[in-house]
């Protein structure tokens, strides 16, 4: 029986997603089974950067899906942001040390077939729809959550 991980991404800032990816490509590549629950603002992580509708919304949720970051490569630091400088410097880092971008971790875990699960009350909530996300992501409630986590060797928050 193979051992598993399960990750909540509650957050959304680059930092944090590529840590949480990091760790999840890492596993698959130790034979772990791996799923992340994208919450609240974590569902930013996975949101599709070419697909984009407001069709089927009320006023707010337009806008909100307007003013919140389309894609991994929109989102912020936690720290020293600085206006999108720090993620610029960050970026830049990255690249001269030949890492890879966090989309590159996404691309990783979507082949190595981590499995993608968003939360449906977050959704809901936010406005978000399914057509609005990355193909892999299933959307699930608490409780379903919560059996995947219970069968899990390992829990992390991010």
């Amino acid at each position: 029986m193979s051992k598993k991980i399960n990750l909540l991404v509650f957050g959304g800032d680059y930092d944090k997603a590529l840590a949480a990816f990091v760790i999840a490509n890492g596993a698959r590549e130790m034979e772990l089974d791996v799923s992340m629950f994208f919450a609240f603002w974590g569902l930013l992580i996975v949101r599709a950067p070419d697909r984009f509708s407001v069709t089927n919304k009320g006023l707010l949720e337009k806008i909100f899906s307007l003013i919140t970051p389309k894609g991994p490569e929109g989102l912020t630091l936690s720290k020293l942001n600085m206006f999108g400088i720090g993620q610029r410097m960050l970026k830049v880092m990255m690249k001269n040390k030949n890492k890879p971008m966090l989309e590159d971790f996404i691309e990783g875990a979507r082949k190595k077939k981590v499995k993608f699960y968003g939360c449906k009350l977050s959704m809901e909530v936010m406005g978000f729809k399914k057509e609005d996300m990355i193909p892999e992501l299933e959307i699930i409630d608490v409780n379903q959550y919560l059996k995947d986590a219970l069968e899990s060797d390992v829990q992390l928050f991010v």
